[in-house]
């Protein structure tokens, strides 16, 4: 594997290329098509390069290891806004997600409702592209010469325009404490309604889930200062009553810990099958679940299903067309390589993403083939 120390280094390995890369960070998040080509490790890139605290600011190497990013950010009393998803439990790896991989993937948590995606918190980037050269958008240098939002189109391209090496965030402060207003015995139908009207309430919903099964459970978090959180969840609660048998879990221990379940999907961690990941309006979110055949679990307020389906299935042919996109999250590299684990791009936007490929990859090496 290259193992790059240095962002000089890493232009030079990648100027110098004979053959494709699989461009790895931690290693936690196997998604797409399988790549062929030598690994290219970007661990070697950690530290933090400036943490700003007061200006809620952090710019960070893209090899740094999350849960260090994170360590630094809670010292101050600071958190990332977007809630990265750990997928090590739903895909049974190991390693360390690092930072960069949370950025190429747009890796984002069920506070995206509140908070918006991880590019949305990302305000610069420094990659090396698929010739070499070093390229800087963003942060604390505004002026780009290439006239693209490098920042909003590294977040979520998998290492196939370039290989991060560092990144800018805006911070936001970590909230006293949480709570989660549960709501028993839903159908899906009405969670997702009980969910729309908790997200348009005054009372700041930051988490709005649904999880299905013999003991059906619809579940809506409050977060901020102690007081103000009591507050509102009662509120909430009142108005959630018509809906069923509501109770407030006031815990802040056992409402992280249930919401990172959500957040990790865990309910399918043990499970056999493959894993869907299905963005769809809410409204439509309960006929698309029964469609899927398998076990489903609500997040964003309905907008995002998780779907468990048994091996092999191609669940966009069963699905047929619907107004969404879904990608396979856990599968064999078998069924990776036989169904397109990304949405099928409409054919403007298909020429719009090669054209963009070939601009900062024009040797097609930087993880060829990952999301075609």
């Amino acid at each position: 594997m290259l193992s790059p120390a240095t962002e000089t280094e890493l232009s030079e390995i990648v100027a110098g290329a004979a053959g494709p890369l699989r461009v790895v960070g931690g290693g936690t998040r196997p998604v797409g098509r399988p790549v062929p080509g030598e690994a290219l490790s970007v661990a070697g890139l950690s530290g933090v390069v400036l943490h700003d605290p007061g200006a809620l600011t952090l710019v960070v190497q893209a090899g740094t290891r999350l849960d260090e990013v994170e360590a630094v950010l809670a010292s101050e009393g600071q958190r990332l806004p977007f809630e990265p998803m750990d997928h090590r439990a739903l895909l049974g790896t190991g390693g360390e997600p690092t930072i960069g991989g949370v950025v190429a993937a747009n890796v984002s948590g069920p506070r995206r409702i509140q908070a918006g995606a991880a590019r949305d918190s990302l305000i610069g980037v420094r990659f090396v592209d698929g010739r070499g050269t070093v390229v800087k958008n963003g942060g604390r240098v505004m002026k780009n010469v290439t006239g693209y939002d490098l920042v909003k189109l590294l977040a979520g391209s998998w290492g196939t325009l370039g290989v991060l090496t560092e990144v800018a965030f805006k911070v936001l402060p970590t909230p006293e404490t949480a709570a989660c207003v549960r709501i028993a015995g839903l159908s899906d139908y009405q969670a997702v309604e009980a969910m729309a009207t908790a997200l348009g309430s005054p009372f700041e919903v930051t988490g709005a889930a649904h999880v299905p099964g013999a003991a059906p459970v619809t579940l809506l978090r409050i977060e901020g200062f102690a007081a103000s959180v009591a507050y509102r969840a009662g509120r909430l609660a009142e108005v959630m009553a018509p809906f069923g048998s509501v109770s407030v879990q006031e815990d802040a221990g056992a409402v992280a810990e249930e919401w990172r379940r959500i957040r990790d999907v865990t309910a399918f961690a043990e499970r056999s099958g493959d894993v869907w990941r299905i963005s769809v309006k809410p409204s439509d979110g309960p006929d698309i679940a029964k469609r899927t055949g398998g076990d489903v679990v609500y997040d964003w307020g309905g907008g995002l299903i998780w779907a468990l389906v048994p091996e092999g299935t191609d669940l966009r042919a069963k699905l047929g067309p619907f107004a969404g996109h879904a990608t396979l999250i856990r599968a064999s590299e078998e069924t990776r390589a036989r169904i397109a684990p990304f949405q099928p791009e409409a054919a403007p936007i298909a020429a719009l993403s090669a054209g963009l490929r070939a601009q900062f990859d024009p040797r097609g090496i930087l993880n060829p083939g990952l999301m075609g």
